[in-house]
């Protein structure tokens, strides 16, 4: 999500007239695009714009800009008095409080008006950076902003606010601009995406969203992510075995595998729900090729989980054997209800043990899992170059390398899977 609001802005600015600049110290703004979802994230934030304070005593007309999730959407009057050199305050998805700061007098309206003629820019249309014109492949959509489901260890609808979904209308002259400037796949995002449509009754629902991004030229793959284990329904599974664009990868965080556990955290399933789920998934998309994939997310240590109730979260994942499981310890969030009214008793070195017991036993899932592309011919989008190398995506979201002196980017290339690792494959050409 972040990806997509640092893109929005970059082509606001771009809009009033603004070039990227290589270095913060060349730079008339600087936009600090903020996450706060793990206490490392916000301190990694904090540490930024501590290290902008200098560049702004040196140069007083540099223009700071904090934006996302350590702002939020409620009053950012704290923040003010303890960075007083930050200029504008922004919350998460809205470039607008930056460019009303910066478009003060009417020249610069005008000038904003005539770049848009130019470019033949609509009002409503998001654009990526000219940086990324005809170089980004895939690209991020957000199309539910905010969440209103308050699992009680997560601070997303703290500073992002409620639930919110975009008109479909807008989303799709997005994906269209965004494919007009090179684009080939979308992911269409939101905290928990499946809501889609939910708070518009006007609206389709996501499988309807789908289904009228399917019809849209030059678009070849469409992902959606994150899902929600109570709400990703049978209409949608449908959806993409039916919709030839629609990529068999699915996310879908269990967090725990203990019924206790996922209980306080208020994910509203059972763990027998979730294993329901993903033998639905597996039994829907059978037909797909080259087959399903299935992400997971994963919170060890979250308070009172015990050694055994960490134990069936292992057993799950043991079982279950999803293609990627994205593990994090659990970090204390201010205003959440786990930190207002549980104690975060695992001690950090045990949460640590748990991480990497999980981790290595995901990594011999995965490298089993990938074992089975060796020698196969697979589907690939390739998206850059990489030291030599280009790098693309499977329909299920397996990570490949090519070796060719071709020009591959945005190409859909089949490609013969020479090797495979738990994290990647490397593959020729056919």
């Amino acid at each position: 999500m972040n990806v997509a609001d640092s893109q929005r802005v970059a082509s606001a600015l771009e809009q009033l007239g603004y070039e990227s600049a290589a270095k913060p110290q060349d730079a008339d703004v600087i936009v600090l695009n903020t996450c706060v979802v793990r206490q490392s994230a916000e301190d990694k934030a904090i540490s930024w714009l501590n290290n902008l304070r200098p560049l702004k005593k040196q140069n007083p007309n540099l223009v700071i800009n904090l934006m996302g999730c350590l702002v939020g959407v409620k009053s950012p009057d704290k923040l003010q008095k303890r960075f007083p050199f930050v200029d504008v305050f922004s919350p998460p998805s809205d470039p607008q409080p930056l460019v009303a700061f910066l478009s003060q007098s009417e020249d610069q309206f005008l000038e904003q008006a005539e770049r848009q003629k130019r470019l033949n820019i609509q009002d409503e249309e998001i654009v990526l950076p000219m940086a990324e014109w005809g170089k980004l492949v895939s690209a991020y959509v957000p199309v539910v902003l905010g969440c209103s489901h308050a699992c009680t260890y997560c601070i997303i609808p703290y500073r992002r606010g409620i639930e919110r979904s975009r008109p479909s209308s807008d989303i799709l002259a997005e994906v269209r601009c965004l494919v007009e400037q090179g684009v080939r796949e979308v992911t269409l995002l939101g905290q928990i995406v499946d809501r889609y449509g939910k708070d518009m009754p006007s609206e389709p629902n996501l499988a309807g969203l789908l289904h009228l991004l399917q019809e849209i030229d030059g678009l070849e793959r469409i992902r959606f992510l994150t899902s929600h284990p109570g709400y990703l329904n049978e209409e949608l599974l449908d959806a993409v075995a039916e919709l030839p664009k629609v990529m068999p990868h699915i996310e879908v965080p269990v967090q725990a595998g203990d019924n206790q556990v996922l209980e306080n955290m208020r994910r509203g399933y059972t763990v027998e729900d979730y294993v329901h789920l993903v033998d639905d998934i597996r039994y829907r998309l059978r037909h797909k090729s080259p087959g399903v994939s299935i992400a997971t997310d994963i919170i060890v240590g979250f308070p009172g989980e015990t050694e055994a109730q960490f134990l069936n979260t292992y057993d799950l994942l043991h079982d279950l054997r999803l293609d990627v499981a994205h593990l994090a310890r659990y970090s204390a969030r201010p205003e959440t209800v786990a930190t207002r009214h549980l104690i975060d008793d695992v001690p950090e070195q045990e949460k640590w043990s748990r991480f990497r017991h999980l981790e290595q036993l995901q990594e011999g899932i995965a490298g089993e899992i990938n074992a089975a592309y060796k020698n196969i011919i697979v589907e690939v989008l390739f998206e850059e170059n990489v030291r030599g190398r280009w790098r693309g995506r499977t329909p299920t979201n397996k990570l490949v390398f090519v070796s060719s002196q071709q020009n591959l980017r945005g190409q859909t290339r089949l490609v013969h899977i020479d090797w495979s690792g738990p994290w990647s494959m490397q593959a020729s050409l056919t």
